[in-house]
């Protein structure tokens, strides 16, 4: 437990010292008043100990809830639940809701854990970070909430599983079924020619001829780097399945495998001959760079996760225009001649999990809230704005044909690999982020950047 507390308060520094020490200072306390608790959650899967309730002793009665919702769905999906919340529950407590933007709200968050400012809830990507603020005293096994709530029959299994570590249930998955795929568009594909590909020598095919009638193959803004991470990613499973990987992250493997070796020459081959726009790997994710393209028409594909279908979706609504008719996804294509299971999907079973570091009266009412996350008034809503909510039976609800490729890709799927950066320990996340990078920025060679990562995981395992 010490060893990985020392990592992430590591990692919490190195963040702070990217960001010239802004919002690293804290007295110790969380967000809510209450100070992280003396854990005990070791890897043989002991329970945490519980977090300071600080209502007890105050008579705080307001539930501090830090999230992504900024905006869209996502947005309307938090505010929804917390007018439920606060118009149902008998518990006195009210909830402070506090979004911001998703790459400042990765950095806020590793922030406020190493100086010991937690909120009373607070969404995360499941793996690795999750585990991380589990071992360190800031989150609770929520087992008991599951079974007095009835979540555990509302929930897809695959999502409690990602929900879950050592055995214990410790967050509630929210919003979206979000996995990576090709949304495309319909009327450049027609106007081209080109057909859905199925392998990847046909989706070079179809790149190439894009690029002889002055289109973009793809859109890509590589700035927060975890978007570049989803070619990588897609490109390795489809080249070896998901073994290399989780033979690499146990320690059993190693991330120079040969399919890690193809995912990186691949991609630059891809960057050379130019299928990215110009500048792509200094562009903004969050600002809107890579969705510029695709609503200009200027791109002909966007690999991307599934949680963009209802913003696609909205931001054609909001402009009056028809663009969203132009969409449709498909999954990423074969590697010719791999005997790799291609239904295998990259992403999460809820794009995000609500985790609580609150005990008592406080925890019950914020579990009660994140309920309503999962209401049927608010499973309706989502389902109206594209998004697939992590519950079982919603694709019964679903009418939008872009949600009904997606979902039966979901159904269809062998195995969900978890995102890299969200499955691996931080500090080897972000030597794969970094590396990567650079592998896109054509400053580092493929075997070099998957050294670095498998130096950073024999460190990573020693230091366990």
């Amino acid at each position: 437990m010490k060893k990985r507390m020392k990592s992430f308060m590591a990692l919490g520094l190195s963040v702070c010292m990217c960001l010239s020490m802004a919002g690293c200072g804290g007295s110790g306390e969380s967000a809510s008043g209450s100070a992280p608790a003396d854990t005990g959650a070791e890897a043989d899967g002991g329970s945490a100990a519980q977090a300071t309730d600080s209502s007890a002793d105050s008579g705080d009665k307001v539930i501090t809830f830090w999230n992504v919702g900024t905006e869209g769905a996502d947005k309307e999906t938090y505010e929804m639940a917390i007018r439920q919340f606060e118009e149902k529950s008998q518990s006195g407590y009210t909830i402070e809701n506090i979004p911001t933007q998703n790459d400042k709200y990765k950095e806020k968050l590793v922030i406020a854990m190493s100086s010991g400012e937690c909120p009373d809830m607070y969404t995360t990507w499941s793996g690795g970070p999750m585990n991380e603020y589990i071992d360190s005293g800031y989150a609770q096994p929520l087992d008991d909430l599951y079974e007095k709530y009835g979540l555990k029959d509302r929930f897809m299994e695959g999502a409690i599983e990602q929900a879950s570590y050592n055995g214990k249930i410790y967050a509630i998955p929210v919003k979206n079924i979000s996995i990576a795929g090709i949304y495309y568009n319909k009327d450049l594909f027609a106007k081209c020619g080109v057909s859905v590909p199925t392998t990847v020598s046909e989706l070079e095919a179809a790149c190439d001829t894009f690029l002889a009638n002055g289109i973009i193959p793809f859109t890509l803004a590589n700035g927060p780097k975890w978007t570049g991470s989803m070619y990588f990613q897609c490109l390795a499973a489809r080249k070896g399945g998901l073994e290399p990987f989780q033979k690499a992250s146990a320690g059993d493997g190693t991330f120079e495998d040969e399919c890690f070796v193809y995912a990186g020459e691949k991609i630059q081959e891809w960057v050379n001959k130019g299928y990215f726009p110009e500048g792509f790997n200094s562009m903004s994710e969050d600002d809107g760079q890579a969705k510029s393209f695709f609503y200009t028409e200027e791109a002909a594909m966007y690999l991307t996760g599934s949680w963009n279908t209802a913003a696609f979706k909205t931001d054609s609504e909001d402009a009056g225009s028809d663009f969203y008719s132009k969409v449709d996804w498909f999954s990423f294509p074969a590697v010719d001649g791999s005997s790799a299971d291609a239904s295998i999907l990259c992403g999460t079973m809820g794009d995000q999990f609500v985790s609580f570091n609150c005990t008592g009266d406080k925890l019950e009412a914020a579990f009660e809230f994140a309920t309503c996350l999962s209401s049927d008034e608010t499973i309706e809503y989502m389902v109206g704005a594209s998004l697939i909510p992590p519950v079982k039976g919603v694709d019964e609800l679903i009418t939008d044909p872009v949600s009904k490729s997606i979902i039966d890709a979901a159904n269809k799927a062998s195995a969900v690999q978890l995102w890299y950066d969200q499955y691996l320990n931080p500090t080897v996340a972000n030597a794969h982020l970094d590396g990567n990078q650079e592998v896109f920025g054509l400053t580092m060679t493929p075997q070099d950047a998957n050294q670095k990562m498998q130096q950073a995981q024999t460190e990573y395992l020693s230091g366990k």
